[in-house]
């Protein structure tokens, strides 16, 4: 059985050199049984573990990365920008927890901590698809998703992506290859498979991302997910955000020490470090894309914010521990640092731009409240191609219940 890449929070550190953990180390080359047995020993022992896999860094928590070498090759415009999405969707996240809490919509989880994961789509392809799980909000920004696109689906308002038939953050864009996020855990794991093999059917040279955190590494899809990747060939790359806690289950109370299995390139990040993120996404996909076979990225991060907004993460773990890993690691301030030392970055520009950004989210946020809800035939169709007989006669008993208490279902609120 895998068990997932894992590492004590205490004994983190980084090597100069992006490193991909060949599974040839485990030897796990499968068995033709039709063909040669395996090597035969007459040595009787267990297969012994690797030492702990080391975490690659490029950048340090003072935005200096000491080997220029692994400097990003990327024009500073696209840098500029990528930081200021970071900032917007920190405002946007500090907006809507609050507008969650003051009831205007029904629930909500933010990034806060991870938002280094922004670097990933800096080495994708638009052709790449994406399977987001619920803390990847920028990479919708990077991709090109608007605010008022966002806003609109957490507020389930008619122009949102959902139609109402979604919760808030289920954000999707098929256009982008955005594929819509789902709350059932790991369920985008196995798609993500499925999708990158018709990739690889079509002979197309694109892959496909899918992001999941260690919690759902739990589940038998991640394990069935991986094997078949693996059996397959799918050009699939799995980004594990292990932000220390899958709800209130803290990471060393769900998997032991490191290991690798099922035959697939595995590589370990600082996934606060947005270069480290962009490095280790480049190599990636070039060589899923190349060799037809997944990759899986382990990022070592650290979950600010509570859960959701469904929880309260006080009550297992404490205040102070929050507190230094806020100080100590963030994603947002490392960058920043790093475009400051460049000379491209102020504190003036700091300012305005959380102005501007907090500005243009409170105006989206004001706009998509006040739209209408999407129309109630909604409730049923994009099920099947025309409705059957049966969704036909429920949809004329909603309307007659409506049309009897309209004040009740507040019919005005929607679209007619």
């Amino acid at each position: 059985m895998l068990k997932l890449l894992a590492i004590s929070r205490n004994s983190i550190y980084s090597t100069a050199r992006l490193q991909v953990i060949s599974s040839s180390l485990y030897s796990t080359k499968p068995i033709n049984p039709k063909s040669a047995r395996p090597e035969v020993t007459n040595e009787l022992s267990f297969i012994k573990h690797l030492k702990q896999i080391p975490m690659y860094s490029v950048m340090d928590q003072d935005g200096i990365i000491k080997d220029k070498k692994n400097a990003p090759d990327l024009p500073k415009d696209l840098i500029l920008s990528t930081y200021k999405n970071m900032l917007t969707i920190n405002s946007m996240d500090q907006i809507l927890y609050e507008a969650q809490r003051q009831g205007r919509i029904s629930f909500y989880m933010t990034s806060f901590g991870e938002e280094a994961v922004a670097g990933l789509t800096l080495a994708l392809n638009d052709q790449d698809n994406i399977f987001s799980q619920y803390r990847e909000s920028v990479v919708f920004l990077q991709r090109g998703s608007s605010i008022e696109e966002l806003m609109n689906q957490c507020f389930s308002n008619h122009l949102g992506h959902g139609k109402g038939r979604q919760m808030p953050i289920h954000y999707g864009n098929k256009k982008l290859n955005l594929h819509t996020i789902s709350s059932p855990l790991a369920t985008q794991i196995p798609q993500a498979v499925g999708t990158a093999y018709a990739q690889k059917r079509e002979g197309k040279k694109n892959c496909t991302v899918c992001f999941f955190g260690e919690g759902a590494a739990s589940e038998g899809d991640f394990h069935a997910a991986l094997n078949m990747s693996s059996t397959l060939g799918a050009p699939v790359i799995f980004y594990c955000r292990n932000n220390g806690y899958a709800i209130s289950t803290p990471s060393s109370q769900q998997f032991k020490g490191d290991g690798i299995s099922y035959g697939i390139e595995s590589i370990r990040i600082d996934g606060n470090d947005i270069w480290a993120v962009y490095a280790s996404m480049k190599k990636a996909r070039e060589y899923a894309t190349t060799n037809n076979k997944p990759v899986l990225i382990e990022a070592m991060t650290y979950r600010v914010s509570h859960h959701s907004t469904s929880d309260d993460s006080s009550a297992y773990r404490s205040k102070k521990e929050v507190e230094d890993w806020s100080s100590r690691d963030n994603p947002i301030s490392r960058l920043r640092k790093y475009i400051e030392h460049n000379g491209w970055w102020t504190s003036a520009d700091e300012s305005s731009t959380k102005i501007e950004t907090r500005s243009a989210v409170l105006k989206a946020l004001t706009e998509a409240e006040m739209l209408k809800k999407p129309q109630i035939e909604n409730l049923y169709t994009d099920v099947y191609d025309e409705l059957t007989s049966n969704l036909k006669e429920q949809l004329l008993e909603t309307k007659k219940l409506i049309d009897k208490y309209p004040d009740y279902y507040k019919i005005n609120d929607f679209e007619r």
